[in-house]
């Protein structure tokens, strides 16, 4: 329904196009983050083992900041495809398709929670846990 109505609209499909463009630059954004988030917690790991190998905690430090871009880049993902489904694809098989994606990567964010936290989204944080 708003896909014919920015068609209906003069230069709807030049809208389009830039609807499109927008979908595109947030997924790239997202690629972005995870991207340069691996290579920084990479570095800072591969520096702070070199330089303090008797350093405690290096390996969990390293786990919490991939989990934490990973979630970010995820967050971003599936507002890249909200935004293309919505303004580009209303139809019952993208909106279907929308949210098996959305589903899947729900699971991977919660699987990323257990794996940094130790515990469900859900469940309450121990004693002396500080926030992600």
């Amino acid at each position: 329904m708003l896909h014919d109505i920015i068609l209906s609209t003069t230069g709807g499909e030049t809208i389009l196009e830039w609807i499109e463009y927008a979908a595109l630059a947030i997924e790239i954004i997202a690629v972005a983050i995870i991207a340069g988030a691996i290579i920084y917690a990479l570095t800072h790991f591969l520096l702070k083992s070199i330089f303090q190998p008797e350093s405690e905690g290096l390996y969990q430090d390293l786990k919490v900041r991939l989990g934490k871009a990973l979630l970010l880049g995820l967050e971003i993902l599936v507002a890249a495809d909200i935004v293309r489904t919505v303004a580009l694809e209303a139809t019952f098989e993208s909106v279907i398709v929308l949210g098996l994606l959305v589903l899947i990567r729900t699971f991977l964010s919660w699987a990323l929670v257990v794996e940094i936290e130790g515990r469900w989204p859900w469940q309450p944080k121990r004693e002396g846990e500080d926030s992600m």
